[in-house]
Formats: C-alpha cells, structure tokens, sequence
C-alpha cells in the first residue's frame, strides 16, 4: 500500500490498515494530534474504523503548547 503522510509517500507491506494502527506504527499514541484523511479530518474516536487504502493522502499535525 502506497499512502501520502503530509506530502511524502510511503510504502506499508499490507493492502489496507486503519488510522489506529497506522498511529501505532508511527509511535504516535497518546500524542495530541489531528488528521486529515483525503481532505477530510477523522475524529479520534473514528480512527479504528476508518481504513487506509493505497493512494490515501494524510495530513498529520501534532499540538504545540507553549505560551
């Protein structure tokens, strides 16, 4: 699977996979990001069921505290 991760492309060894696994895969758990998935942003509480296909293009923005 052939995915776009904010403008560059990687490659995954498997034809689908859900936002949640992908998080995982990218050490990104308990981290305070957003999504956006094919234009659209992907509430956390969807990132289990929404599937990742090839050709998928995300945005992934994590928050930045400070004052």
């Amino acid at each position: 699977m052939q995915i776009t991760i904010n403008g560059n492309d990687k490659h995954f060894d498997t034809d689908a996979m859900s936002i949640s696994a992908l998080v995982l895969h990218m050490n990104l758990v308990g981290k305070r990001i957003a999504i956006e998935h094919n234009g659209e942003i992907v509430p956390r509480s969807q990132f289990e069921v929404v599937m990742l296909t090839s050709g998928d293009r995300l945005e992934i923005v994590g928050a930045v505290g400070g004052g």
